[in-house]
Formats: C-alpha cells, structure tokens, sequence
C-alpha cells in the first residue's frame, strides 16, 4: 500500500509538471533548478486557511518547485487591512518598510493603488486565452481594472452570499401562516413576508402589543446597495480613464429604501450581534444573507435566554433578487496580485499560481476554508461535497450546505464586483452605514414614540413616508458626493 501510495504521488506530480510546463510561453524565462528563485507572498489567511495554504506551499517546493527551480515563501499579514497597510507601504517605500513581497492577496481597492503606483504586473502575457478561459468569467472581469483588459487580480478562492434559514422555526411559521419559500426569491416577498412574520410573532401574546420579532439581517448591506442597485440599472460611479462619474437614479434608490430602510425601521429587520449569525443564534432573526465564509457559524440552536435551548436545522437559498430584474450576486475575495520586477520571479509567481489552481487542489484548498474554487469545471457540488467531506466534514455541516448552494448561484447569477477607483473604500463604506445608521435610528426613535402610547401605524407612517424618502435621499447623494471627494 505504501509503494503504490509513493507510485500515485508521483505520477500526480509528473503530471502537473507536464501541464505546467505546456502552459502559455514554453521557455522557462530564465528558471533553473540548480539556481532557485525565491518568491514571497503576502496573505492575510489564518488559522486553518492558513494551515491549509503553507500545506500546499510545502507540496509545490518539493514537487513542481523542486523541479523548476522555484521556492516559494509565505507570511501571514494577519488582518486584510494590516495585509493593505503592510504591502502598499512597501511599494511606496516609505521609511521603515519591509522590501516589498513578490506577490500578495489583495481586495480590488488595495490593487487599484498599487497599480495607481505602477507596481501591478499584467498576467495575460503570461497566460494563453484557452488557459484563461478556464477561469469563471467574472473572477477574471474583476481583474480587468483598465480599458485595456490587463489582468491584474488573478483569482485564487471566491466566495459570494446565500441566504440561510432556521428550518426549524420558518416551518411552523409556514403552517401557521401558509407562507412558503418561494416569497423569499425576491427583495418584495422578503419584506412582505417579514411583515407577516413580526404579526405572526406579535399575535403569540394578545396581552403585550407591539413585541413582534424581526425575520432577517443581513452582514453586509454594502453588498445589497451595490449589487442590487447595479441590478436595477445604477452604478453610482463610473471610472473614467482614471477618473469617474457620479451617477444618479432616483427610482432605483426609492427601491433599495424601500427593501431594506422601511421594514428595518417597522422591527421586521435587525441588526443587533456583531454578525447576524449572532442574532439567528438567539432567535432574533430566523433568516440571514451572509457570505459563504460566514455560512460556518450559523447556528445549531437557539439560545435565547440562559435557561433554553433548541436544536434546528438549516436550509440554503438562492439569495434574492429584485422583481423582473436577471439575476446578480456579489462575487468577492482577495486575489493575488503579482508586483513588477524581473520577467524570472513574475513568471515564477504565475507557475505557482497555475498549480495552486489546479481543479481538484484548488477545490480541496477553497472547501476547507469555505471559499468557492475559481475554474469552472471546480464548481461541482459533487465534487466540493467530496473533498469537504474527506478531510472530516459532515454532510450537515452548514458550510457545506451554503457552498454547494452558492454553486448554483454561480452558474446561474450574473456576478458582480464595482470598479475600484480613487475613492472607492469610501463610498463603500458610506454605503454601508449611511442607510443602515439612518434606520436603526429611526426605527429607535419611532420604537420609544410607540411604547410611550403613541399609535404605531401613525408613528411607522412619518418616517416611511414618500417626504421621510426625500429627505433622505437628498443627505443620502449629498454624504455620497463627499465619500466620493467632489
């Protein structure tokens, strides 16, 4: 058994140096075996992610590596904003800086500036068009940061959102109430059905008014003002040979407002724990979008006071869509971006890249650490249910469920990531706590008026109304122009 184990490994490694060694320009640029390069690479995985990659990076040394004179060294950064930080002071040299690694993880805003500073090298010389057509389409269009298509993010692990249910309790809602799963498909039904959920709840106690509970939360609600309005025909800025336009759509925004602002101020949404995993686990929520990541936390029970507890099981969902629109998800994660310096080391960088990318490597890596692999023929739920459950996954782990439902989303969605630009941290982040901010105080101030017995109907009326949107909405364009620098 050992011998054939030995026989297996190797023809597994003679294979993939074959494959590389065909792949795109077939001169070695420069490597040899008895003169190694050295490439470093800056990440901000840890824990078992981490574990996972300085793994293969052991596996790629003593094989392909080995073979082609490549030795690939790796540091964790720990945060992705200490990753950001690290990096974009070494490429602007400033004092004190480490010298700069020869390729690194980064989100689009991070790479961005490092090419703003002409430090990013363009991939696609060093990749043929059948190799790069492997690759999901909007991986790759995320990388495409210029008009002349370069590719200077390259995909290694993606993830995107589900929608994850407390089965449990949604079931006896749904025989109560008669509700069923299909409501949830668009932003419409979930803010209708999160009505009927806080009445439903409301009624449990005829003798206390007014304590209905929230159906949904969502982490990210950047997300939701980005993808959903890019669904609905905006883009709220629109980079321009370095430098952008800002756009506006009154009608789209009125929609966004009404998905989200208005049932989170009527109580039927919440944002309370710091992830809203915390909330389904105390029974706050019953329903949640969240990353695929973020899917391993969801919750085996509730908890919801010190003295009960209850077993529930989960169920994964498409997440939803505006009606009448196709349908978009968020596509995100770090890629890696290679840093300029010599044709050898960039080319070393990109052979490690290839390998690391490999179908069934890559699958193994991205399940483990609950991302989605890159390359089309890697999205196979079959095969990512294979691989997570081989290394002592259940099949009922949760982040299982999410990443074989996330896969049908991704051959199935259009995927979506906005174009970074100058400012472009900044407007992501005002869209995430300008609307979010603006209901949770609106749905506190209008919560003190009603317990204090004034009519809820009346009260929830004044701040949903089409004046509280004009209001709104004209702080909203005015916090956006400054979050954008104009």
């Amino acid at each position: 058994m050992k011998l054939r184990k030995i026989i297996i490994r190797t023809a597994a490694f003679v294979l993939s140096a074959a494959m590389l060694s065909g792949c795109g320009d077939k001169s070695d640029h420069g490597l040899d075996p008895n003169n190694p390069t050295n490439i470093t690479i800056w990440h901000y995985y840890n824990g078992v992610q981490q574990e996972n990659f300085d793994k293969l990076i052991v596996e790629f040394n003593e094989t392909v590596g080995h073979d082609q004179g490549i030795i690939v060294e790796s540091r964790s950064k720990g945060t992705i904003s200490d990753l950001a930080d690290d990096t974009l002071a070494a490429l602007r040299k400033d004092v004190g800086a480490e010298p700069a690694p020869d390729m690194f993880a980064a989100y689009a805003e991070t790479a961005f500036i490092a090419d703003q500073l002409g430090c990013v090298v363009d991939l696609s010389k060093y990749f043929t068009q059948e190799e790069l057509n492997e690759y999901v389409d909007g991986y790759l269009e995320e990388g495409n940061m210029d008009a002349e298509g370069g590719l200077k993010i390259f995909p290694t692990a993606k993830s995107t959102e589900v929608m994850m249910l407390n089965l449990t309790d949604w079931q006896a809602f749904a025989d109560a109430t008669g509700v069923t799963q299909e409501s949830l498909s668009t932003w419409e039904g979930l803010a209708d059905t999160a009505e009927k959920y806080y009445k439903y709840t409301d009624d449990m106690t005829p003798d206390v008014p007014n304590d209905g509970k929230a159906f949904f939360g969502r982490d990210s609600v950047a997300n939701y003002m980005v993808v959903s309005a890019k669904q609905l025909g905006l883009e709220y800025v629109t980079p321009e040979n370095g430098s952008f336009t800002m756009n506006e759509n009154k009608e789209a925004v009125r929609k966004l407002w009404d998905s989200y602002y208005v049932p989170y101020v009527k109580g039927h949404y919440l944002s309370q724990g710091r992830f809203r995993s915390d909330d389904t686990k105390t029974g706050s929520i019953i329903s949640m979008v969240c990353s695929t990541t973020g899917a391993a936390y969801f919750p085996t029970s509730v908890t919801p006071d010190d003295e009960h507890s209850y077993p529930i099981e989960c169920l994964v969902l498409p997440i939803p869509n505006f009606e009448g629109t196709d349908k978009y998800a968020v596509q995100q994660g770090a890629g890696m971006v290679v840093v300029q310096s010599d044709e050898k080391s960039e080319y070393a960088c990109t052979v490690f890249l290839k390998w690391f990318t490999e179908k069934d490597r890559n699958i193994e890596f991205s399940a483990s650490s609950g991302y989605l692999p890159v390359k089309k023929d890697a999205n196979d739920s079959s095969a990512i249910a294979a691989s997570y459950t081989s290394t002592g996954g259940s099949a009922d782990d949760a982040l299982l469920i999410a990443l074989v439902g996330a896969v049908d989303e991704i051959n199935s969605y259009q995927l979506y990531a906005a174009k970074p630009f100058e400012r472009s941290t900044e407007v992501r982040d005002f869209l995430e706590t300008y609307i979010q901010n603006t209901a949770q105080a609106s749905h506190d101030e209008a919560a003190e008026r009603i317990s204090s017995g004034e009519d809820r109907d009346s009260v929830l009326s004044e701040y949903t109304s089409d004046s509280a949107f004009e209001t709104w909405y004209s702080d909203f364009i005015s916090g956006l122009q400054a979050a954008a620098g104009m």
